[in-house]
């Protein structure tokens, strides 16, 4: 089976939805902001006559119609990353701020870890994690190639993340770009196509629950975790955040995102959502010439104490 036609049901326009995915996926690049700027970069691009095209929803992200990112020298000193255009969109949900501690559940190879570290402006703590030891030597690569000071790499299962080794006992602000089935990843890998089945979607799905769960345990009162994934499977998108709503002190809250998104769905294949599910963005490639993306943004409940009332009331008037 073809999990594209799985998916036809979810969306406004199938044969626009079939064909966005047949086409290949053009290459992007991040400016690392931690060490250089858009603008330097794009002297960078000219002086080695590297094609490139800005991004006009996001400053710093430029498309390469000649090929792959890693072929040039700004890419080689750490002033330029890979990154797919709608991979920047949990950064941007997670609105990381300088001095905080942000944990990265699942991190390797490191791209949203590396523009989470850059809207830190390299300080406070980011502790970047994951499971597999042979992804985190990439993270690790990536980490030192970009000049990240303020990240600690850990490798331990996420469901089961433990804060003693910490100097602190919980996460301003969390990010869970969570394992999947990866459909949404079709333009760049269409391998993903012939290798999808059910049994994968239902087994990863109670992974990402346990994930998600951690996460909002190890949260602050107030904070945010975000919650992303690169499928289109309702079982571990919506799913994941109804379950966590039933199980944790948490809300999913509304944002917004700069690409053309659609709600999180409540209905699928004979189970019910929460209606608050909708809150989340929903990203199709047929809309914004992108990469299929999942997105949502959860607050942490319980008692707050007066500092964090005030942090939160600080957090929200400079919005």
């Amino acid at each position: 089976m073809n999990p594209l036609e799985r998916y036809e049901p979810l969306v406004d326009d199938a044969a626009a939805f079939r064909a966005a995915c047949d086409r290949p996926l053009p290459s992007v690049v991040r400016t690392n902001g931690i060490a250089a700027s858009p603008a330097r970069v794009r002297e960078a691009f000219d002086e080695e006559n590297v094609a490139h095209e800005p991004v006009d929803w996001y400053e710093g992200l430029f498309k390469l119609p000649d090929g792959s990112p890693g072929v040039n020298w700004p890419y080689t000193h750490g002033w330029i990353h890979g990154q797919e255009e709608v991979s920047v969109l949990p950064g941007l949900a997670l609105d990381a701020r300088p001095d905080e501690r942000v944990w990265d559940a699942c991190a390797a190879p490191g791209s949203k870890t590396s523009q989470v570290a850059d809207a830190m402006d390299d300080t406070g703590t980011l502790v970047a994690n994951d499971n597999s030891l042979g992804r985190l030597s990439a993270l690790r690569h990536n980490a030192e190639r970009l000049g990240m000071t303020n990240t600690v790499v850990t490798n331990r299962d996420a469901r089961n993340f433990s804060m003693k080794p910490l100097a602190f006992d919980a996460f301003d602000r969390v990010l869970v770009d969570a394992p999947c089935s990866c459909e949404g990843t079709c333009r760049k890998n269409p391998d993903v196509v012939d290798q999808w089945t059910l049994d994968h979607v239902h087994g990863i799905a109670g992974v990402q629950k346990g994930i998600l769960e951690r996460a909002v345990q190890a949260t602050r009162p107030g904070g945010t975790v975000v919650y992303s994934t690169c499928t289109f499977a309702p079982e571990e998108n919506e799913a994941v955040l109804d379950h966590v709503l039933r199980t944790e002190d948490c809300e999913v809250v509304a944002f917004d995102l700069p690409l053309e998104t659609v709600p999180g769905v409540t209905e699928w294949d004979g189970e019910t959502y929460d209606e608050r599910v909708r809150r989340a963005h929903r990203v199709y490639p047929h809309r914004n010439d992108t990469g299929g993306f999942f997105c949502a943004k959860i607050r942490v409940g319980g008692e707050e104490d007066r500092d964090v009332k005030e942090r939160n009331r600080d957090e929200e008037a400079t919005r």
